[in-house]
């Protein structure tokens, strides 16, 4: 099975869960739109008060074509 990357977009700030949660909603919007339903592992990291993260799950063959779409902060390997 191939590698799943982890893409995650950072939010920091005291509205950083909410702006997070928000940024959730456009990546299954976009996931909807490109029909791409076999890659739908999204979710919220919640580091702290002030540090939240939005994050999308794809295999690492399709990586570097969402990096340069959707410009997340960073990347790492996904473990379920």
């Amino acid at each position: 099975m191939e590698k799943q990357v982890k893409l995650i977009w950072d939010f920091r700030g005291p509205q950083s869960l909410q702006t997070a949660n928000h940024h959730e909603i456009h990546l299954k919007d976009y996931i909807a739109a490109e029909k791409l339903q076999e890659w739908k592992i999204t979710g919220v990291d919640k580091f702290s008060e002030m540090h939240n993260a939005a994050y999308w799950v794809v295999p690492e063959s399709k990586m570097m074509k969402f990096r340069e779409i959707l410009k997340p902060h960073r990347a790492t390997w996904y473990e379920e």
